[in-house]
């Protein structure tokens, strides 16, 4: 996992609406950066659900989100009008951006053996050093969780 206090790797990459967007876009602003592993799977709904039901909060306090899986910009589309997400879904196909923030890699499902993404978050500061970390998130509550620990002064 990254560091606290280490640089945010820049990234760009397409959004759901096959968009470019960079972190360098939310410059000045705190960006929850959360990888989840599949759209429209179970656990990755309810993880999306719950940054949609807790946008405005998110908003209100100036952070923004921005999810990133390895899906393609088609299924991150379909997903997100399915289930009418405000946020930023982003597709990272090739695993890059996942890897370099320590969210890809081997992993093993019904015996099977495949690379994909780990469901991690990262909350980056205004100035794009990494300020907190959350390895192997519960999908539920996970939304709520940050916010309780994200104050209005910028402080963790």
């Amino acid at each position: 996992m990254l560091e606290i206090g280490a640089d945010a790797p820049e990234f760009e990459l397409p959004d759901q609406h096959g968009e470019p967007r960079s972190l360098s876009e939310f410059a000045g602003q705190r960006v929850v950066v959360y990888f989840y592993p599949r759209a429209d799977t179970p656990g990755c709904t309810t993880e999306a659900c719950s940054f949609r039901d807790a946008y405005e909060e998110f908003e209100d306090r100036d952070v923004a989100v921005v999810g990133i899986s390895d899906d393609p910009v088609e299924d991150l589309a379909g997903f997100a009008e399915k289930h009418d997400l405000p946020i930023t879904l982003l597709s990272d196909e090739s695993g890059e951006v996942a890897d370099a923030y320590d969210s890809y890699g081997e992993k093993n499902m019904f015996g099977n053996t495949f690379d994909g993404v780990f469901r991690n978050t990262y909350v980056v500061d205004e100035s794009g050093q990494i300020a907190a970390v959350y390895e192997g998130v519960d999908p539920e509550g996970h939304a709520e969780e940050l916010l309780a620990e994200l104050s209005d002064d910028g402080a963790q």
